[in-house]
């Protein structure tokens, strides 16, 4: 037999072999569990100081905003009730007002979901980071081969869901995340009163 045959088949009968000698390992029921992210994010104690944090933050911009689209939507009222009644100069001031205070509006309501969208996803990571820790560490500890994530799991018996016991471990630590701190943002323009 060629040498060169010869070694071809020895490696690929020793790699039967060990494939074969594996098979009793394999033939062991495997501990798979399943968990569910987006409850562990939105009930665990880490998800809602996440949540807090960010309520807490934004609210203050938030209110100004709303403040600034309030005085947008005066300035279009009193224009279309007193615009018949204006000069041609008052008009024309009175429009570029609106234009400038509705740019000035839809600028920082951007500038905003911008600057909330990125708070998010920073948050988000940071937290998702800690529930899969947890969900690894739970996992080592009650002897899972495979854990999935719910989200990409088409059929799962409820005996398989581990997203309680996880949850409750997270609950036992607390809100123990650390939040981060924002970077110190530039303070919002306040709200130009309506003119009369």
């Amino acid at each position: 037999m060629n040498p060169v045959i010869q070694r071809r088949v020895g490696v690929w009968v020793m790699a039967a072999s060990a494939a074969f000698a594996a098979l009793p390992a394999m033939a062991a029921e495997p501990k798979i569990g399943v968990v569910d992210f987006q409850r562990l994010a939105i009930e665990s104690p880490q998800g809602k100081a996440v949540m807090e944090s960010m309520r807490a933050e934004f609210a203050p911009r938030e209110r100004t905003l709303q403040a600034q689209g309030q005085a947008v939507k005066a300035k279009e009222e009193k224009l279309q009730k007193d615009g018949a009644t204006m000069s041609e100069e008052q008009r024309a001031r009175a429009e570029k007002d609106l234009r400038d205070g509705a740019r000035d509006f839809e600028r920082a309501k951007g500038e905003f979901q911008d600057d909330m969208n990125a708070r998010r996803n920073e948050e988000l990571s940071r937290l998702q980071r800690t529930i899969v820790e947890e969900v690894r560490t739970y996992g080592k500890a009650q002897g899972f081969d495979l854990i999935l994530a719910q989200e990409g799991v088409i059929y799962n018996a409820s005996a398989g869901d581990i997203t309680p016991a996880v949850l409750a471990a997270l609950q036992a630590k607390g809100g123990s995340t650390a939040v981060a701190k924002p970077a110190a943002a530039p303070p919002p323009a306040p709200a130009k009163p309506p003119t009369k």
